[in-house]
C-alpha cells in the first residue's frame, strides 16, 4: 500500500555534512545565528539570535521549559569487574525512596551499556557503595531495577555523574558542558532531564531583560526530557511510531498567563518542542491549558491541530526524528525542508549546540 507523502518516513530524511554536527566547540551563549521563517508565506530572513526582539511582537508570551539537566550518566562495574555505563532515566523529583537496612532504595528506569549486557538479577556497583540491581529488561536498551544509596541522590550525581550529551556528539563531556548544556532559567527543583531543552540555551539574562522591557512576558512549564528525544522514528509509516512517555507539569500561574494571552490576542511563543508537547498535551487532555501534572505520550505529526502555540523557537533537528516531524506538522513539511536546505547551504549549525529557528 502506498503511504501518503506526509506520512512516509523517507520524506523526513536529509543529508548533512558531518562538519555541521555540533561536536565542535559550542558558540558562546547568545552568539547563535537565527533563521526566521514566516510559515504563512514561506519567506526566510537571517539574523543573530540576540536580535530576536526585532521579530517578536510586543506583549508576546514566551513559554519555556524550566527542566534542569542532571549529570545522569554513571560509570560502574559488574560483579565480574566488567565496565558498565548507566544512565538514569527516572526524573529525580519522581524518585520516592524507601528505607532498607540504613540505606535508601527506589525502583528506577535506566539505560545500561556494557560489552556483555547485564541480565535480571545482576548487580552494578558505583563509587561510595551506590549499587543497582537489574530486575527487568525493557525495550530500546532500557531496564528497570532497584537503586541503593545513602545521602542525597542529586548531590551524588552532581559529584560523580557525567553530562548525558547527545549520542551524535562524539566526545566525552567536559567541565564547560555542565553549564553550557543547560538553560539560564533551569530550576534546581526541576532537575532530572537527560537532555537539555536546547532552544532555550540561546537565551542570556540580558536578552531576557530586553524582551521584558519591550513588553514580552514569560511563563514556565516543565517537561522532564527523556530518552525518547534521541529515539529515531523507524516505522516506514510515521503514524505507527509510539512515543516514550515523559512527565510534564503546568502550574496555575503559567496556565493563567497562557489563557490571558489567548483571550487578549497576544502571541503564545513556545521556546522549544518540549514546550509545544507540554502545552498541546494539556489541551488534548483538558480541553484548554489548565494546571496539570502527569505523563504524556502525545505524538505530533502532520494533520495535528495546534490549540495553544502560535509561534515557535527551536533548533534544527535530526533526520527521521519525532522533533523534525513535529515542526513539519507546525509549519508544513515542504517549508521546513526548504528552510533546512537554506540553512545547510548557508552554514548554519545543526542540533543541540547549533543555531536556532524562529517560526512565526
Amino acid at each position: 500500500m502506498t503511504i501518503p507523502e506526509d506520512f512516509d518516513l523517507k520524506n523526513y530524511d536529509y543529508d548533512l555534512d558531518p562538519a555541521r554536527i555540533a561536536s565542535r566547540p559550542a558558540p558562546g551563549r547568545g552568539e547563535s545565528r537565527l533563521l526566521v521563517l514566516d510559515r504563512q508565506g514561506g519567506d526566510i530572513q537571517e539574523a543573530r539570535f540576540e536580535n530576536i526582539d526585532q521579530y517578536l511582537e510586543p506583549g508576546s508570551l514566551l513559554v519555556v521549559n524550566n527542566s534542569k539537566v542532571l549529570p545522569a550518566r554513571l560509570m560502574g562495574r559488574k560483579e565480574s569487574s566488567g565496565a558498565v555505563e548507566f544512565l538514569l532515566l527516572t526524573p529525580l523529583p519522581l524518585i520516592s525512596p524507601a528505607r532498607e537496612n540504613g540505606e535508601k532504595k527506589a525502583r528506577v528506569e535506566c539505560l545500561v551499556r556494557a560489552s556483555r549486557r547485564p541480565r535480571p538479577g545482576d548487580w552494578i556497583y558505583f563509587a561510595e557503595n551506590v549499587r543497582f540491581r537489574l530486575t527487568k529488561e525493557l525495550a530500546q536498551g532500557r531496564a528497570m531495577g532497584d537503586l541503593f544509596w545513602t545521602g542525597d541522590l542529586g548531590d551524588y550525581f552532581v559529584r560523580f555523574g557525567h553530562v548525558p550529551l547527545p549520542p551524535y556528539i562524539k566526545r566525552q563531556d567536559e567541565p564547560q558542558d555542565v553549564q553550557r548544556y543547560q538553560t539560564v532559567y533551569a530550576d534546581p527543583d526541576k532537575q532530572g532531564s537527560v537532555a537539555a531543552p536546547t532552544a532555550g540555551m540561546h537565551f542570556t539574562p540580558q536578552l531576557r531583560q530586553r524582551l521584558e522591557d519591550m513588553g514580552c512576558m514569560w511563563a514556565e512549564v516543565c517537561l522532564y526530557v527523556g530518552y525518547g528525544t534521541f529515539s529515531p522514528v523507524k516505522s516506514k509509516d510515521i503514524r505507527q511510531h509510539v512515543m516514550h512517555p515523559e512527565y510534564i507539569e503546568v502550574g496555575l500561574q503559567a496556565a493563567r498567563s497562557i489563557r490571558s494571552a489567548q483571550v487578549e490576542g497576544r502571541k503564545v511563543v513556545a521556546v522549544g518542542t518540549t514546550t509545544v508537547r507540554t502545552l498541546e498535551s494539556v489541551c488534548r487532555m483538558r480541553g484548554r491549558v489548565e494546571p496539570f501534572t502527569g505523563w504524556t505520550d502525545l505524538y505530533i505529526y502532520p494533520g495535528f491541530r495546534f490549540e495553544a502555540v502560535d509561534q515557535l523557537i527551536t533548533n534544527f533537528h535530526l533526520p527521521k526524528s519525532s522533533l523534525l516531524i513535529m515542526v513539519s506538522a507546525f509549519t508544513g513539511r515542504q517549508k521546513i525542508f526548504y528552510s533546512y536546505k537554506y540553512a545547510r547551504d548557508e552554514g548554519f549549525r545543526f542540533f543541540s549546540y547549533g543555531d536556532a529557528m524562529f517560526i512565526k
